[in-house]
């Protein structure tokens, strides 16, 4: 009976986690306490009050969110609108006394010390219903960990229902196959787990981490309004509701990097099998190893970002793409109708992660049409054609709920925020911000260590001379996401082509494999030797630049410090490093002294001490400090001041600060 009736068990756990959230977690505007009104207050609002807890003191964005006028009082300041209120604050460490006249609806948002962008909600945690002098707090201030535990298990749930409804295929999968992907899984997490967070805050993540945490908790309360989900619409929701899952169990970002270093671990780790399909077990294992130690993938590896899961969207869509053919029988129209199905919902929620993961759709239909016996090509083609983009489309409307109501309006507002020009940067000896269509090529040439890149010509080459479906397949993999190059969005490295730094990774592998069967007649464990002084070639490079991955460029184009002192291409370019001459400065600085943080482009990324912002200059000739942030290529004026420490990466200056030690 239970077997009969198992699609149900998902569904009840489902629905009992949902009840089950409902009775513990208590709404943040009930946590503070209902107090008599003022003749001041909106009509149809009800007064609430206490204290709001400040973790570190300095600026703070407070305000709120409300359908209708709404009042808001926090330490003197008063904010009366309706809509999405907020205003910067500078505040002292500790309870601060907060009033909320509110409508129903309403919703209190703030940005703490340590984020920018779009606001997020206030937790439970961060309210009390005492006035400062006698309000208390616990330990997980500024934190959900509960709605954490809930999305966490809504997560394993519709995980586990989608293993189920493949186990009697992966029942079929070899234990050396198992064993080999979880090997370069635990291989990728630890490069990626090992100092997370060493490198310090970067350019967006704030943005990506209070929006993710705003979409679990609107999920979560079942909240599915346009309104609710405004939060960095420019971007899909996908990422977002994947590492706003971590977002709610800390005050930091530790929690959302971990599951952001295990979604692309995941993508390493299905290198495996699709070597194993293209290539051989060997191969596919040697893949996944070169991807779980290059330095752009563990650097990506580790930042709340879009990145991470579209590494594991792209290897599992071309898994899933190689796999459709299997074992097809006399009823296999229906098996093969099925399987595209699947394939076009991975490509929807790769789209629905980032619009660029379009492309993944056009190497699947690629995979499924090339790897289609003679006898169903046809077939294919024409099932392909119309159920890949049907289900890609379907699965992309599903999961945004911002497209629900007016999806045409919604999607077009979306991509019209993205037109904004970015920052220009250097590229080639040149600051530009419309580099050529051959931009991420050179940089794919230039992250790649000189070894793995050495393997990725030869695999070239075995491509060429095979001239197999495998090569065709591999190639592509290559080729494909490239195709970013033909849109504006070209900028920040390898960034928007991280598939194909996966890609490099196995033609890297097919190359080491084809080196490896011209020797073994000579040297029998050739493909052991190779496959080990590669990745301990690798790991002496992770070594060498760690922390600062994101800074990594290779041997053949004389490293960051060269790179940098040429202005070939970018370094210090999304914050990193930016933490420790903070920190420095926090250590050091006498009690009020004048600060400059202009000097850094990223200047959001700077938090002071809370005794430094209200006397902080915005002219480095007045300031007793500053703090330079890429000074190869963001020109400072620190003519009478000292250089008094510096953070590098492989020899190029990431950040430095300067004192005046007259003042």
């Amino acid at each position: 009976m239970l077997a009969r009736y198992w699609g149900a068990i998902p569904f009840a756990l489902a629905i009992g986690l949902f009840a089950l959230r409902a009775c513990v977690v208590t709404p943040p505007l009930d946590r503070l306490a209902i107090v008599a009104g003022d003749p001041k207050d909106p009509p149809g609002t009800t007064a609430r009050a206490g204290s709001l807890e400040i973790v570190r003191g300095g600026p703070v964005i407070v305000g709120f969110v409300s359908p209708s006028t709404a009042r808001l009082s926090v330490a003197g300041h008063e904010l009366v609108r309706d809509g999405v209120v907020k205003e910067r604050i500078v505040l002292p460490h500790g309870p601060v006394a907060i009033r909320f006249a509110a409508p129903p609806g309403a919703r209190l948002v703030w940005s703490p010390v340590g984020r920018r962008g779009d606001p997020e909600y206030v937790p439970v945690s961060s309210l009390s219903p005492e006035p400062p002098e006698r309000a208390q707090f616990g330990s997980d201030t500024g934190a959900a960990p509960f709605d954490g535990v809930i999305a966490l298990a809504l997560l394993l749930v519709v995980v586990g229902t989608l293993l189920v409804l493949v186990r009697d295929r992966l029942r079929r999968v070899p234990r050396a196959m198992w064993i080999a992907i979880a090997s370069v899984l635990g291989l990728a997490l630890l490069a990626r787990l090992i100092d997370l967070g060493g490198f310090g805050q970067t350019w967006d993540e704030d943005v990506n981490w209070a929006s993710g945490r705003n979409y679990v908790t609107n999920l979560l309360s079942g909240d599915f309004s346009a309104a609710a989900w405004q939060w960095n619409f420019e971007h899909p929701p996908v990422m977002k509701l994947l590492d706003g899952i971590g977002a709610q169990f800390a005050d930091g970002y530790g929690p959302a990097r971990a599951l952001s270093a295990l979604w692309l671990s995941l993508g390493c780790a299905l290198l495996v099998p699709i070597g194993a399909r293209l290539y051989r077990l060997r191969t596919g294992v040697l893949a996944g190893g070169i991807a779980a130690l290059l330095p752009p993938l563990i650097a990506h590896g580790q930042i709340v970002g879009h990145e991470s899961p579209t590494v594991l969207w792209w290897a599992l869509a071309v898994l899933l793409a190689l796999t459709v053919h299997d074992e097809l029988e006399s009823t296999g129209i229906k098996r093969l109708r099925i399987r595209l199905a699947w394939v076009g919902v991975v490509i929807g929620i790769a789209i629905a992660s980032r619009f660029v993961n379009g492309l993944v759709g056009v190497l699947a239909a690629l995979i499924v049409v090339v790897n289609a016996p003679a006898e169903w090509r046809r077939k294919t083609m024409r099932e392909a054609a119309w159920i890949l983009p049907l289900a890609a489309i379907l699965t992309f409307y599903a999961v945004w709920p911002r497209l629900w109501a007016h999806p045409i309006h919604a999607l077009s507002e979306s991509l019209a925020k993205l037109t904004q020009q970015h920052s220009p940067e250097p590229f080639l000896g040149a600051m530009t911000t419309t580099p050529g269509a051959s931009y991420f090529v050179i940089y794919l040439c230039a992250t790649v260590p000189l070894g793995v890149l050495a393997g990725v010509l030869a695999g070239a080459i075995r491509c060429g001379r095979e001239r197999t479906k495998s090569a065709l397949v591999a190639i592509a993999f290559l080729v494909i996401p490239l195709g970013v190059a033909l849109s504006p969005v070209r900028q920040d490295g390898v960034r928007y082509v991280m598939p194909s730094v996966v890609a490099f990774a196995l033609l890297a592998a097919a190359g080491f494999d084809m080196l490896a069967t011209w020797l073994e007649p000579r040297a029998r464990h050739a493909f052991l030797a190779l496959a080990a002084a590669l990745l301990a070639y690798l790991a002496i490079v992770d070594v060498r630049i760690h922390p600062y991955y994101l800074d990594y460029f290779a041997e053949q184009v004389g490293g960051s410090g060269t790179v940098a002192e040429h202005g070939w291409f970018e370094t210090a370019w999304w914050g990193e490093g930016v933490d420790r001459a903070v920190a420095y400065v926090n250590e050091h600085a006498a009690p009020g002294a004048r600060v400059d943080r202009d000097c850094i482009e990223p200047a959001h990324l700077a938090w002071f001490r809370g005794d430094l912002w209200t006397p902080m200059t915005h002219d480095p000739r007045q300031a007793d400090w500053i703090v330079t942030y890429a000074p190869s290529t963001h020109h400072c004026d620190v003519a009478d001041a000292r250089k008094v420490f510096e953070i590098t990466a492989g020899g190029a200056v990431l950040a430095e600060v300067w004192q005046r030690s007259s003042r």
